[in-house]
């Protein structure tokens, strides 16, 4: 319970303009000659992913490791304008990084299968934003069966297959030392490697509001806070990029954990 208490206070006292350096973490390690990068949830918020990349490339260069790994935590997608944008640049980097489905990437899945199931639940969370990214323009009536059609057929007719492929692609979890990452989070009491992915994308309630115990230490996203959170079994980086502004980084290496609060 101090150790927990101790990594809060310290995350909020450092101001947001200069890089958090944590003391070890109790159960994380990474292997030797790793160092990742995992960044939350970016919505929409192009600049603030060239940026944090940015930062990344300027970080190996300072001091190469022996293998940088770069992990996106998902929910890529949505609320912010430029969508289209942010996955053009995943497109280029798919190859060389970890990229993570979130609780978004799949509602437009959904939306593309179903359009008149999904659409208006989807159209009202960011939806929107999404559409107008790739040009798609909508009419009166948008919540009519033959509209959310329309749309989702102008949206394929417009979205580039890589974006569609990348998207399809995208990884549910990753496991890297001893930590393991995922959009959401965790259930308590399922073994990491047996976690349903619902929980992965959606969970909220019994995860993100306690610090349960895992075998490793479950780094995510999708519920938004102020200032990351870091617990003895969780650590949280999504900071609400689309609407404050401040996308969060965090690097692990060894027993270290270093965040980077990356602005526009």
């Amino acid at each position: 319970m101090a150790a927990t208490f101790f990594r809060r206070l310290i995350a909020r006292l450092q101001p947001l303009d200069l890089p958090i350096v944590l003391p070890a973490h109790d159960k994380g390690q990474m292997p030797p000659g790793i160092r990742v990068y995992a960044v939350g949830d970016v919505h929409g918020r192009a600049d603030l992913l060239r940026n944090a990349l940015d930062i990344v490339d300027a970080d190996i260069a300072s001091d190469p490791p022996e293998k940088p790994i770069f992990v996106g935590m998902g929910d890529f997608i949505d609320r912010g304008p430029e969508s289209r944008s942010v996955l053009d640049i995943l497109s280029n980097i798919r190859d060389r990084s970890v990229l993570l489905k979130g609780n978004h990437e799949q509602i437009l899945l959904s939306f593309l299968n179903d359009p008149v199931k999904t659409g208006p639940a989807w159209l009202e969370t960011g939806g929107w934003e999404f559409l107008r990214s790739y040009g798609v323009r909508s009419r009166p009536h948008e919540k009519d069966r033959k509209e959310l059609s329309r749309i989702r057929d102008d949206l394929v007719a417009k979205m580039p297959d890589r974006h569609l492929k990348l998207i399809k692609k995208l990884r549910l979890s990753q496991s890297i030392g001893g930590y393991f990452f995922a959009h959401a989070g965790a259930r308590a009491g399922v073994p990491l490697d047996q976690q349903s992915e619902e929980d992965l994308l959606w969970i909220r309630k019994g995860f993100s509001d306690k610090d349960e115990p895992f075998e490793k230490i479950v780094v995510h996203g999708h519920t938004p806070v102020t200032v990351p959170y870091v617990g003895l079994n969780r650590i949280n980086i999504d900071t609400g990029a689309y609407a404050t502004g401040k996308l969060t980084l965090v690097i692990l290496q060894g027993l270290g954990v270093r965040f980077v609060h990356v602005g526009a």
